[in-house]
């Protein structure tokens, strides 16, 4: 099962339960409302510094944002990410790399 991306957790856990929309949202966090938009429609993820903000505005901790970020990334690369052509480092020289 995916986990949840992170903009669905601002706009459910914290956007709906205040009563806040995009532009208001926006100017707490001075940035665009388009760029708010787009995190909470999930075309958009949260950088570090969209992490910050975060915190400050919710008294969060930014690992919190960081964390759920990076297990999203994890779980999309994971699903798009070919590794068949991606071998193991040995200390054989000799070792083939077909």
């Amino acid at each position: 099962m995916p986990p949840v991306h992170p903009g669905e957790v601002l706009k459910t856990l914290f956007m709906q339960p205040l009563e806040i929309g995009v532009k208001e949202l926006a100017g707490y966090l001075d940035v665009t409302p388009k760029t708010i938009s787009a995190l909470v429609n999930g075309h958009q993820g949260i950088s570090v510094e969209m992490a910050l903000r975060l915190s400050k505005t919710f008294n969060t901790s930014t690992d919190v944002w960081i964390n759920m970020q990076k297990d999203y990334d994890l779980w999309k690369a994971r699903e798009w990410v070919n590794l068949d052509h991606v071998h193991i480092l040995t200390r054989n020289k000799n070792a083939a790399h077909t």
